[in-house]
């Protein structure tokens, strides 16, 4: 995932989900970039919504900001990668919904690190720790949709860098590729319960200013011209493909990871290189 240049709010995507309606869904990471886009479509859906991450001045801003646009939707001040912390984030969403039928697992640490210069500190704060993100809230939610015999959807945000490599990012790298193996196991596992488990890994990713400020990355323009579609992501865009995923529509689908990438992944090349 690479974030680029910032735009206002704008809509890609008219599709919509009516079975979601009504249900209720945990997203992580939920207070910028993939994470309101991701909250933005579900909510748009008709569900409600626990959001959550470490940021909460961010957070509530973005709750209020959906609150402003009817979606109904609570915020937990959460480190979701603590035993502590997945608990708090699903026993409120039980109190607040009364059950849980999608949990969106966005949250991730970023950070550049070359392999050479991977210590014991980021190491930790990159492939362990977003690794265990994904890991304690899942386990928690997996074995309260399994006591309750509730059939539901686990969804992981990867990154194209769990298939491909980002240079000087390879802690952040091999989490997504590490939760993607998980992606596949959980999914095996967890079928007989009637819960699917898949992954959307998103591409370059268009930064959309909201209700606080976006700070625009350096050399934002310069990938375009390396992706087919010759644009990046709309966090938008990536919200319907979870969307999709935790729907009736894709009922049959588990154990798989979608890419939402524009082509990023589909070529052996950018073009204008030829090997």
């Amino acid at each position: 995932m690479t974030d680029t240049e910032q735009t206002t709010v704008e809509r890609r995507v008219s599709a919509t989900f009516p079975d979601l309606a009504g249900k209720s869904a945990i997203i992580t990471g939920a207070s910028r970039g993939i994470g309101c886009g991701i909250a933005e479509f579900l909510g748009r859906q008709g569900m409600k919504l626990i959001l959550t991450s470490r940021s909460e001045e961010l957070g509530l801003a973005v709750r209020d900001e959906l609150r402003a646009a009817g979606i109904t939707c609570e915020w937990v001040t959460a480190d979701v990668s603590t035993k502590d912390g997945a608990q708090s984030v699903l026993e409120t969403a039980l109190e607040q919904f009364g059950q849980v039928d999608l949990l969106v697992n966005n949250a991730a640490q970023l950070g550049s690190q070359a392999f050479l210069e991977l210590d014991e500190e980021w190491y930790q704060s990159s492939f362990e720790r977003n690794v265990r993100i994904v890991y304690e809230l899942s386990l928690l939610t997996a074995r309260y949709l399994s006591a309750h015999n509730h059939p539901g959807s686990i969804i992981h945000i990867s990154s194209v860098g769990g298939l491909r490599a980002h240079r000087g990012k390879s802690g952040y790298d091999a989490s997504k590729g590490a939760i993607d193996a998980l992606t596949r196991c959980m999914a095996v596992d967890l079928a007989p319960y009637g819960i699917r488990v898949n992954g959307v890994a998103p591409g370059a990713t268009r930064r959309v200013r909201r209700s606080h400020p976006a700070k625009k990355r350096r050399g934002g323009g310069q990938y375009i011209e390396g992706i087919p579609l010759q644009r990046a992501g709309d966090p938008e865009e990536y919200g319907a493909a979870v969307a999709f995923l935790a729907s009736d529509a894709a009922s049959y689908i588990t154990g798989q990871i979608i890419y939402v990438d524009g082509g990023l992944t589909a070529q052996l090349t950018p073009v204008g290189i030829h090997i």
